[in-house]
């Protein structure tokens, strides 16, 4: 395997740096918020996915080469396969992205990032520490069997992660116009963090919002609507732990509590919030109660 760096750990120290500059900002100019133990918290789930990771990387090489042992092309290192395989790595985010929003035992592991109700750089490092149980890598896996080699895809997947770190602010408001058209910014991903009806489930981009506006689940940023962070149903803790496994917890009680098998089977495969007799809210019911509110004529 060549010997590529880790984006990633190199990239480490430059998030301390900008996390403070953003802290001392904020304070100068009284803009975003920074809330003391959901920082720490931020930090500290960050820690427990470098853990979680570093104990279940091996297996996700090892099914990577298996992959790549039984690649339909002989790529190699060639120029053009670098940006190549960046662009359709970010595809292949979109939609791991795209099924842990819309299945729940994806959600289980993803979770874990909309917890705060702050949005600023230290929220992109309140990262899953799970993801390897929900298996989302299984997205990447058809990049194998191309022809990219393994190394070749977990460096830009590296690179992928470092861009999403700075779209996760306050404090820089909307990009120019052909930056806004093509990429993800803080604008698109602000709509993404949101909690408002108009802004649930959208946005999934990790660095081209063209994957949003190709596939139709593209929302902007209102003016007239601030977002709101957070989950629909906010943990009202700061416990890491709690924050981590939580949603495995509800779907463990729930699939025990199941009258069938259909149950159980929704509970795990269904989109969050699903129930047989529909007293919890998905987000497509959260949002087709806001578009009816919307389409009654005013009094």
């Amino acid at each position: 395997m060549p010997d590529l760096i880790n984006p990633v750990q190199w990239a480490v120290p430059a998030f301390v740096v900008l996390v403070i500059a953003e802290i001392l900002f904020i304070r100068w100019k009284n803009r975003g918020a920074y809330e003391q133990r959901d920082t720490m918290s931020s930090l500290l789930l960050g820690t427990g996915s470098t853990i979680a990771g570093a104990l279940t990387g091996g297996l996700v090489i090892l099914m990577a080469f298996w992959m790549y042992e039984h690649r339909l092309f002989d790529i190699g290192w060639v120029w053009w396969a670098w940006p190549l395989c960046f662009i359709l790595d970010d595809l292949a985010y979109f939609f791991t992205h795209w099924f842990m929003h819309r299945v729940r035992w994806g959600w289980a592991s993803h979770v874990i990032h909309h917890s705060s109700q702050h949005y600023n750089l230290s929220t992109a490092l309140r990262q899953t520490w799970t993801g390897f149980l929900s298996a989302v890598w299984v997205f990447r896996l058809p990049l194998f069997l191309i022809g990219f080699h393994p190394a070749m895809v977990f460096f830009c997947a590296g690179l992928n992660l470092i861009y999403q770190f700075w779209i996760h602010t306050e404090t820089v408001g909307r990009m120019p116009r052909w930056v806004e058209a093509v990429m993800n910014t803080p604008s698109h991903h602000r709509v993404h963090h949101a909690t408002n009806p108009r802004y649930l489930d959208r946005n999934y981009a990790g660095v081209f919002i063209v994957w949003d506006k190709l596939f139709g689940t593209f929302e902007p940023e209102h003016d007239e609507e601030r977002p709101r962070y957070g989950i629909v149903k906010n943990l009202g803790s700061f416990n890491i732990f709690w924050a981590a496994i939580h949603e495995w917890v509800g779907i463990a009680r729930d699939v025990a509590g199941a009258k069938s098998w259909r149950e159980r089977w929704f509970y795990v495969a269904g989109p969050p919030g699903w129930s047989p007799d529909g007293s919890r809210d998905t987000a497509e019911a959260i949002k087709a109660r806001w578009e009816a509110t919307r389409a009654q004529p005013a009094e």
